[in-house]
């Protein structure tokens, strides 16, 4: 018999990925789908790997608990992965209200309707680098304190801390993967990694001339999304519920990832690049950098793709794209 997972947003980068990854294990795999205006694109991402057409989606909302007790009775799921959110740090300081209802609350409802309907299931819950913030240690791992410094960062660490909650209160096996920066083709563009190697395309294509970014010094732990949604999946395969920092254990500032991807189409960053005050945050996290030992110890996890190459396959996906009108 198929195992069935539970995808909430399964149209994003993570969940596509995710649900590539379990259909090549042999996973039945439903997702969770809001419905919006922009219904003609939603699931592009499925489109772009070739699986649209063998996941099962269903209607809801993280907001609805009803909705989502009624998904997962439906469903039956073995594993459930929440990774539903409004995720755009930027977006969170204009709807800090809004950001607390999904990116918060609406895992405690999926935790709830867990509970409720299918206590036995395996959950997984995203939790984010961005909980550290004003970082209280150079290397953050599982031990160091979080320090929120955006609305979303304090709505991923209430997901967070319920999470924990209802592992301890209700004995659910409920994981969070506290996972640094991850990037890839599929990532949205308004992110500043989508957004540099789209420009980079755009301005080799002779679509543009310049690319305006705001803060070039913020340093992140970038890897590939492709290999983290693996380390989701070795979470719930444990006998035991945990926490785990999903990282490289590599910091790089944002100008360097600029210059890479200029350099990979035989341009130069200073040429084109401009700063742009509009693009800064009200309250900037300066450095991430994770400690990933115990994924590795305890899960057998470690990343599988360089920072270069996960440049190169951005900036080879969207000049690709462009040449054939595509979007994403």
């Amino acid at each position: 018999m198929k195992k069935i997972a539970l995808i909430t947003g399964v149209t994003g980068q993570d969940g596509a990925y995710l649900s590539q990854f379990l259909l090549g294990k042999g996973y039945e795999v439903h997702g969770l789908l809001r419905r919006s205006a922009s219904a003609d694109v939603i699931d592009a991402r499925l489109k772009w790997l070739g699986i649209q057409d063998k996941i099962h989606l269903h209607d809801g909302n993280l907001t609805d608990l009803s909705g989502l007790i009624r998904v997962i009775k439906e469903v039956q799921p073995a594993e459930i992965y929440n990774l539903a959110a409004q995720s755009f740090v930027k977006s969170s300081w204009q709807q800090p209200l809004l950001t607390g209802q999904v990116t918060g609350i609406g895992a405690a409802n999926m935790l709830e309707a867990t509970r409720i309907v299918a206590p036995e299931a395996r959950f997984y819950q995203a939790s984010s680098s961005e909980m550290y913030g004003l970082i209280q240690e150079p290397v953050q791992s599982e031990t160091t304190p979080f320090y929120p410094r955006s609305p979303y960062a304090a709505a991923k660490l209430y997901a967070h801390w319920m999470t924990v909650n209802y592992r301890e209160s209700f004995g659910l096996h409920a994981s969070s993967g506290i996972l640094f920066n991850h990037e890839s083709p599929l990532r949205g563009i308004e992110f500043v990694t989508r957004k540099i190697t789209d420009g980079v395309a755009r301005i080799k294509l002779g679509l543009a001339e310049t690319l305006s970014l705001g803060n070039l010094d913020a340093q992140r732990d970038w890897g590939h999304a492709r290999d983290y949604v693996q380390a989701m999946w070795l979470m719930l395969q444990q006998d035991e519920a945990d926490d785990y920092v999903i990282a490289t254990g590599r910091t790089t500032p944002v100008r360097d990832f600029c210059r890479m991807a200029f350099e990979h189409v035989g341009l130069n960053l200073e040429d084109h690049v401009r700063v742009d005050e509009r693009f800064l945050r009200p309250a900037e996290v300066d450095i991430l950098l994770g400690n990933p030992g115990k994924a590795k110890d305890k899960l057998g996890w470690s990343p599988e793709t360089s920072l270069e190459s996960l440049v190169s396959e951005m900036v080879e996906a969207d000049l690709r794209r462009l040449s054939h009108h595509e979007h994403l």
